[in-house]
């Protein structure tokens, strides 16, 4: 991972100076993070380094050039912007460098990709478990031009990097800083961010690294009475400001203020300079605050110009978010005025089945404009990029011309030097007599100063190797944005073409719904009815290679965990399934759009390089919200070992294999229902689908280990789906202690016997927190009469394995993996209370048992899920729960006991009575 300490140029006027900060890469974005420190939750600011180029300069020649000096390098954007960083020796410079030139090198050539999204394509490498570690994504990468290659690889200067470099470096104190200010008026409200996220905690934790939070990370609306306060302070500034001609503007001018809350008004530069001026007004010198009248004037007028250049900036930006506001609306009431069109002249005398299909086709007409609108700014942008790269290479063209003057004129002088120290050597060695000291010493100084140009001439070869590699990235980057350019285009051409044939097919079923038909023949609206629905589950193929680059593959035929996200066999639940996997991935591109979660991840793994992971709310609160795809294999694995240490101290070495080879060696009265349930397990899942998968055998191996292990369970059905669960993510070994993990740890004893004792126990207890969490709709099955327990069985028994999608159920399983069994109850009522409105609307009992059993599929938004099962249920106390278990239990037991004695009575009096000999048991019957 590419991160470490630098120090970074920031601040303005006297406060301008190098400030030390946790740099991070992010490789899924191409951004560079800074921190505060390595344990802030959230960054002061990126730098997109997919967009920058890089430079530095050599010393001056009087200055020293010892590698351990400090040297600084700058990171040019395409907007103008110019970020310089310093590093700790020229050594580490060299290494950031060079590592910010290859990850910039990776990511645009393969931005080409068909799938650049981290969730559908992460990096292979990240991985070292499970099944879906071994899938590799299928990326339409560019082929590399192999002479650019050879010449990167000739130019490319190796270096190794220091302490102060990679995830080591985070255990370390930061550098100390030249500068004696050691804050920044730019990051004061990030930094008060973070300050204040552990406040919140309690008195319990305030004491607590903060690391990360289960907040969004969004800024607030205000309420109506701020926003009151807010225009009557606006007001009242703007009165004032008439009255006084020099003073700067400190409101916006606009109603509405994007980007930061209204009633949080900026302090003016100005008086944060004043203030910093009175405060340290003992320790400055008169010289620097108190010159005179006509320097106070000067500075003054200088600080207004700043602060109007500022001002002016930031009117600009709300005229832009302005016109964006004013662009939505206006598209908002064109639909509008549409759809009551339409309304008002289709609803007399159509059908209303007709009449929702003509709704959804408008809905796909205005959401294929949308996407032709964002491919039009896509192409705006990209032509934009192109002509920075433009602008960049002839800049760097230009700068290469005077560095190679600059080197012609060293090399002159070098030559110079040279033979003067030649001519030096002659006239000392034709001399016969003894050497004079002062000569002696001149010549000391020339081979000083020839060392030292030499030094300097080799600082000038690296850095010309550097920007000629730099040139001759850029200048296949530009190449590269060109070619994409052109791909865009054809993608936007292919797109508008497929949009006007589906208008066009649009418009000829409104003009056969608007024509009547009394014959009894099928009507041509109901073939175009047809075709559309076919067009819309048409699957995604290979067969026309040449139009697959430029199709958007929003659906592919298995998501990232294996699972089938279309049906085959089933003709009905094929739009349903494509719709809602269309629904799956808007969410989450959107939570793409936000700052992403890995970033933390990579600060909270580097942070716990040198010592072990624990228990801590940081990390239940990462948990909570979800593990990164690319780190679940590893915390799953520590997930376990954290729950079944004490098992595994006490074993043999080896015990897994034992249990292995005993269950090839002798025969084992589950194996016989264990290869029933094999491909029943997961059949929509590409890891267990067919006999010849790679998962399958996985899965009779750990399940027969298991049986052996525990005798008295053996084996029951719904440990297969919990093993398939885990091996997606685990080894063999390890899926087989998450077993262990659920069955020995977790959950309580006869959870999985053959009586599922403490399955019956739990749906009890979960009746008894459906009364108190959600009154309303506990009392609304009371009434219809049907029993939810039927439903949710199957949750508790198999953890919402095939009753969710794929994303939350990887999800529920993250938290329920560290937090245990409690979380099947947190989740069991999050689904009920997220439907609870639409339940309660169902007035038969039928309907609702109807609902009940496919609900869970149509709920997608795993981050509300979430908020619900975290946030709004608690207080949540585990006390509760084993306390209502105990006396559940006893009640359970006592039933099941009469239960015995009436079987008894029944078999007594069968054997006494003639008549009822002939009747039997339904387990007599069953066997």
């Amino acid at each position: 991972k590419l991160c470490g300490y630098l120090q970074k140029l920031s601040g303005k006027g006297p406060l301008r100076g190098f400030r030390s900060r946790w740099f991070v890469f992010d490789p899924r974005r191409c951004y560079l993070y800074y921190f505060k420190g390595p344990q802030e939750p959230l960054p002061l600011g990126h730098l997109d380094i997919a967009s920058a180029c890089f430079s530095y300069h050599q010393p001056e020649a009087g200055a020293a050039a010892a590698g351990d000096e400090p040297a600084a390098f700058e990171v040019h954007s395409p907007g103008g912007a110019v970020a310089v960083l310093k590093a700790a020796t020229r050594q580490d410079m060299t290494y950031w460098l060079q590592e910010l030139q290859q990850k910039r090198w990776e990511y645009c050539n393969n931005l080409d990709a068909a799938k650049r999204d981290s969730r559908t394509s992460p990096t292979p490498s990240d991985f070292s478990k499970g099944l879906v570690a071994k899938d590799n994504p299928d990326l339409n990468i560019l082929s590399q031009n192999a002479s650019a290659e050879r010449a990167r690889n000739i130019l490319a200067v190796e270096t190794s990097p220091t302490d102060l470099v990679g995830e080591q470096a985070a255990s370390q104190p930061a550098p100390v800083q030249g500068s004696a200010i050691n804050f920044s008026l730019k990051q004061w409200s990030t930094e008060i961010k973070n300050s204040m996220s552990s406040l919140r905690k309690g008195n319990n934790e305030n004491r607590k690294s903060v690391f990360y939070t289960t907040e969004e990370w969004e800024l607030l609306d205000p309420t109506p009475k701020d926003l009151e306060d807010s225009m009557a302070l606006e007001e009242k500034r703007k009165h004032l400001a008439e009255g006084s001609k020099g003073r700067r503007l400190t409101s916006s001018a606009f109603p509405f203020d994007f980007g930061r809350i209204p009633h949080k008004a900026r302090r003016p530069l100005k008086d944060m300079i004043g203030s910093s001026k009175n405060r340290n007004s003992s320790d400055s010198s008169p010289t620097e605050w108190c010159s005179g009248n006509g320097s106070k004037l000067v500075s003054e007028l200088q600080l207004k110009y700043q602060s109007q250049q500022e001002e002016l900036e930031t009117l600009k930006k709300d005229l832009l978010s302005q016109k964006e506001l004013v662009r939505l609306l206006q598209q908002t009431v064109r639909s509008s005025q549409y759809d009551k069109y339409f309304a008002s002249r289709l609803c007399e005398g159509v059908p209303k089945d007709k009449l929702e299909l003509l709704h959804q086709k408008d809905d796909q007409i205005l959401g294929l404009n949308n996407q032709l609108e964002k491919l039009n700014l896509e192409k705006d942008s990209l032509q934009q990029e192109v002509k920075n790269l433009k602008c960049k290479v002839g800049e760097l063209n230009e700068r290469l011309g005077m560095l190679m003057e600059t080197i012609q004129a060293k090399d002159e002088v070098i030559m110079k030097l040279s033979r003067q120290l030649s001519e030096c050597e002659d006239s000392t060695s034709s001399q016969s007599g003894a050497v004079n000291s002062s000569m002696a010493t001149c010549t000391n100084k020339e081979l000083q100063e020839l060392d030292r140009l030499k030094d300097n001439l080799q600082g000038y070869k690296t850095q010309n190797k550097f920007l000629n590699k730099e040139i001759l990235e850029l200048s296949a980057l530009r190449r590269n944005a060109e070619a994409r350019e052109r791909e865009w285009q054809a993608k936007y051409t292919s797109l508008e073409a497929k949009l006007c044939q589906i208008e066009s097919k649009y418009l000829i079923l409104l003009q056969e719904m608007k024509t009547p038909v009394c014959s009894e023949e099928q009507s041509p609206a109901r073939e175009v009815i047809t075709q559309l629905l076919e067009d819309a589950l048409k699957a995604e193929t290979s067969e026309q290679p040449e139009q697959a680059f430029f199709k958007p593959h929003l659906v592919s035929e298995y998501d990232i965990y294996g699972f089938q996200t279309v049906p085959e066999d089933d003709e009905e639940e094929k739009l349903v399934a494509k719709s809602r996997a269309l629904d799956l991935r808007s969410l989450s591109l959107s939570e793409n759009r936000e700052i992403s979660a890995g970033v933390k991840w990579e600060n909270y793994l580097a942070s716990t390089m040198n010592r072990e992971m624990m228990r801590c709310v940081e990390l239940k609160n990462l948990i909570r919200s979800g593990i990164p795809h690319e780190h679940r294999s590893k915390i799953w694995k520590w997930c376990v070992n954290l729950h079944v240490k004490k098992f595994k101290d006490s074993a043999v070495p080896g015990y897994f294999q034992t249990l292995l080879q005993k269950s090839l060696e002798k025969p084992n009265p589950a194996s016989k229902q264990i290869e029933l349930d094999l491909l029943r397990t997961l059949p929509n899942n590409k890891h267990y689908s067919s006999p010849t998968s790679e998962g399958i055998q996985k899965l009779r191996n750990v399940l027969l280990a298991f049986s052996w292990r525990n005798p008295d369970i053996g084996y029951c059905q719904g440990l297969n789906r919990l093993v398939a669960i885990a091996l997606l993510y685990l080894e063999q070994e390890d899926a087989f202690w998450c077993l262990v993990t659920i069955v020995e740890v977790f959950m309580p004893r006869d959870y999985y016997t053959k009586t599922l004792l403490g399955s019956q126990v739990d749906q009890r207890v979960f009746k008894d927190l459906m009364s108190e969490k959600l009154p309303r709709l506990h009392a609304h099955f009371e009434q219809y009469k049907v029993d939810y327990t039927l439903i949710t069985f199957n949750w508790f028994l198999v953890v919402f394995v095939d009753s969710v999608v794929s994303d939350i159920l990887f999800k529920i399983w993250d938290s329920f993996l560290y937090e245990g069994p409690k979380v099947i109850f947190r989740f069991a009522l999050a689904l009920f209370k997220y439907k609870e409105e639409e339940i309660l609307k169902l007035q038969d009992s039928m309907s609702i048992f109807k609902y009940l059993r496919y609900f869970t599929r149509t709920i997608l938004d795993a981050r509300k899920l979430t908020a619900i099962a975290f946030g709004d249920l608690n207080p949540f106390p585990l006390r509760q729960i084993r306390n209502r278990r105990t006396y559940h239990l006893e009640k359970v037991r006592l039933e099941l006991t009469e239960l015995e004695a009436i079987r008894e009575d029944f078999l007594r009096e069968r054997e006494t009575c003639v008549e009822k000999r002939d009747l039997i048991s339904d387990d007599e019957e069953d066997s």
